[in-house]
């Protein structure tokens, strides 16, 4: 008997050196995307490094198609390796499979019903404590100081720590080792492993090294602390991630609680800081949303329920046009067929890399028209499937984070929008910048305080 021949049918792509095409990606993302959609159509093959084949979709069909298909024919934490040293072996984003299926059903409960509600006052009182030493004249940098309100969050949520010597450790080391990949140039250290060599504490690997290590004794510490107790009562992730078990009653080992704690800790608040940024510079960078954002929350009562505050649609819309513009991820976890694969009319075979470009479907003219105007408008005349509107991924890889990123992003623009007057120190547009794997404002949108107010809530 004949044997079968699998036919591989590929798109078509940029034929440039793998070398040449990763620099672009890593200094020209945007404008390298686009020209390759523009060239070469909704789905292509660029080249990217260690010669495996790489797919790039941006057709809202064919992103349906590759996220309704059985999860059991990819891989796609083993496409995240080079987030690996910043998360470990055990991180949720590096998983796969059953141990994938497990460990999120495991955390699952931390960002989602009551969990929610007990955030909401201290998402309020941490943002209302670091901008409650603003005065009307002074500047800022609204990037560092959403960072600082979103680490203070989430260090607080994840371990209860809102004060002390550990506390501020943790803060300045973590911040520390996102700021060794805090350019498009430091970034290459991530996608080039040639580079993760230690030159002493001097060289950026080696002092990333350093402060990683210091970090982790830290979190070790603290978790020996948690085992030393004979209940885990506390309302902090770290206590409910310490009671729970998977299938087969096992609690959870050191090293996956580490790893996860590192995910959440970094992931957790860099990308909230970002998107926060881009919130303020498009809120003050065009009158009319703001003022509109005003109105909507001035008609609130100030003893308002939280969930309120996160169901009104003008927020909700301007938080929703904020990770449409400016996606803070560029694209959704890439899938790596285990199994020969048929998409839109190609055939993919085993070990080809396919990843949706978030930032090319939310461009798209033809479901976003004027797709480079801030309209959050667009949110309330219609509503986008999720294979056309999908900042945190989608299918079993999408964002666990995702409603806790929103209900932080409306709280903090609440209460700051409600306390403070603020403006653009200039006009000048802000452009997106790679840092570490997302994007955020170059310069982090320099702003200015012209005001303080009674809050509304």
């Amino acid at each position: 008997m004949e044997a079968n021949i699998y036919i591989v049918k590929l798109p078509d792509g940029p034929r440039a050196p793998a070398a040449i095409q990763l620099m672009l990606t890593l200094f020209r993302p945007l404008e390298t995307l686009e020209e390759y959609q523009k060239r070469y159509g909704d789905i292509f093959r660029p080249m990217i490094g260690r010669g495996d084949e790489f797919v790039v979709l941006s057709n809202p069909k064919a992103i349906q198609e590759l996220f309704s298909a059985d999860p059991k024919l990819f891989c796609s934490g083993s496409g995240n390796k080079i987030l690996h040293p910043l998360v470990g072996d055990w991180s949720l984003l590096l998983l796969d499979g059953d141990r994938h299926q497990s460990q999120r059903r495991l955390l699952n409960p931390a960002f989602h019903g009551e969990r929610m509600r007990a955030y909401a006052q201290l998402i309020r009182n941490i943002t209302e404590q670091v901008t409650s030493n603003w005065t009307v004249g002074k500047s800022f940098i609204a990037r560092s100081v959403m960072q600082e309100i979103s680490l203070r969050v989430i260090l607080q949520a994840v371990f209860g720590l809102d004060e002390g010597e550990r506390f501020q450790q943790l803060q300045r080391l973590l911040c520390g080792m996102l700021d060794t990949f805090d350019s498009p140039f430091k970034s290459s250290l991530l996608f080039v492993k040639a580079l993760q060599k230690d030159f002493g504490a001097w060289s950026l690997w080696g002092r990333f090294l350093r402060q990683r290590k210091q970090a982790d004794r830290l979190i070790y510490a603290e978790i020996h602390k948690r085992r030393q107790q004979s209940r885990f009562d506390g309302e902090d992730i770290l206590s409910l991630m310490m009671v729970a078990c998977d299938e087969a009653g096992q609690p959870m080992t050191d090293r996956q609680l580490r790893d996860e704690l590192m995910t959440l800790l970094l992931a957790g608040h860099e990308t909230t800081a970002s998107a926060l940024a881009w919130a303020l510079y498009w809120i003050h960078k065009l009158p009319t949303v703001r003022d509109q954002l005003l109105k909507e929350l001035a008609s609130v009562d100030k003893d308002a329920d939280p969930g309120e505050i996160a169901r009104l649609p003008y927020l909700t819309a301007v938080c929703q046009e904020t990770l449409r513009l400016y996606p803070i991820a560029l694209f959704a976890f890439t899938r790596i067929l285990q199994a020969p694969f048929r998409l839109m009319g190609y055939e993919f075979a085993p070990g080809t890399r396919i990843s949706p470009c978030i930032y090319l479907v939310h461009h798209r003219q033809d479901i976003y028209p004027q797709p480079k105007q801030f309209r959050p408008e667009r949110f309330l005349e219609r509503q986008f499937s999720p294979y056309e509107y999908l900042p945190f991924g989608g299918s079993n890889r999408r964002c666990l984070g995702m409603a806790f990123a929103l209900y932080e992003m409306k709280l903090v623009l609440a209460t700051i929008l409600s306390r403070w007057e603020l403006a653009l120190v200039n006009q000048r547009p802000v452009r997106p910048v790679r840092r570490v794997v997302t994007t955020t404002p170059a310069g982090g949108v320099t702003m200015v305080v012209t005001g303080q107010k009674s809050a509304y809530y």
